[in-house]
């Protein structure tokens, strides 16, 4: 039996399949492994298996794909897709891609490996038993990339709302809008963020970080997060405000502890990449009924 056999637990009736629950930094994933069984879920499904009242609850669902040709020229050893609480499939997420990496490097015995996600093909090493880095990027600021309603300066965005003005909008695999405040403890998020979430400029939205640099290494964050919800850790949003901080000027340091409400990330900026690291945790496995399963492929 491989480690996620183990992980995943052995499906008792063909009526139900198994998953596995993982969090990195509280940030909450339930996964499924779509190499062994093929089938999928509607958006509808996964709204239902995110929400705590009715499902299993998590901030995303996950599922472990075999890798497509190009995943395998890449010595991919699997691939991620990752869906948010609304159903909508997205690009990137750092905290997901450590918990699957390591999910994978348990079962194929290895201290590292490259996943591949619609957002690249990603390094990933073990750093500690339950610790995991990715190297995520290249980080840019084309503006099409997001996408936005039209042509902006990517560095200087033409929204605000409360004390967040100046945002800068980074692309890492998905987007991002960087504010750097003087007193993040002064930031309501619910209040200050959500409106740039929903500004028309970005008609997918848009995750909302709010950054305060407390020393030339050290950041404090808080995010905003598609589709709307405050996050207890953003490990894309935490590259991206190590990014801005030196693209600002703000410092010239090249490696970050990243403080969000959950704990810290530790990142190094390599040129345009990131290579975040942090931890993975297990929460539980058990089975969903088949009656949710459908096919989004």
């Amino acid at each position: 039996m491989t480690i996620l056999n183990h992980a995943f637990g052995e499906t008792p009736a063909s009526t139900e399949r198994s998953f596995v629950k993982m969090h990195g930094l509280r940030n909450h994933f339930v996964i499924f492994d779509r190499r062994r069984d093929r089938r999928a879920f509607r958006r509808a499904d996964i709204v239902r298996i995110c929400d705590p009242q009715v499902g299993v609850g998590g901030d995303q669902v996950l599922t472990i794909e075999p890798p497509s040709p190009e995943g395998v020229a890449a010595g991919a050893t699997g691939a991620m897709r990752i869906f948010n609480i609304d159903g909508r499939e997205v690009s990137a997420c750092g905290n997901a891609t450590r918990c699957v990496a390591h999910l994978l490097m348990e079962e194929a015995g290895v201290d590292a490996l490259v996943l591949e996600t619609k957002g690249g093909m990603l390094k990933c090493r073990r750093t500690g038993a339950m610790d995991v880095s990715v190297e995520l990027g290249p980080i840019g600021s084309n503006w099409r990339d997001f996408p936005l309603s039209h042509e902006v300066d990517m560095l200087d965005l033409p929204v605000a709302s409360g004390a967040l003005r100046h945002g800068m909008g980074l692309w890492i695999g998905n987007p991002h809008a960087v504010f750097f405040v003087d007193d993040l403890a002064a930031v309501d998020l619910a209040r200050d963020a959500a409106p740039i979430h929903d500004d028309p400029l970005f008609p997918q939205g848009v995750n909302v970080g709010v950054a305060e640099l407390v020393d030339p290494s050290t950041i404090r964050l808080a995010v905003w997060e598609r589709p709307g919800i405050a996050t207890q850790a953003c490990g894309t949003g935490a590259c991206v405000a190590a990014f801005a901080a030196r693209l600002k000027g703000l410092t010239d340091s090249t490696r970050f502890t990243v403080h969000l409400p959950a704990g810290p990330l530790r990142i190094e900026i390599r040129g345009t990449m990131a290579l975040m690291s942090g931890p993975v945790a297990y929460c539980c496995r058990g089975f969903v009924a088949a009656e949710t399963v459908y096919d989004f492929d």
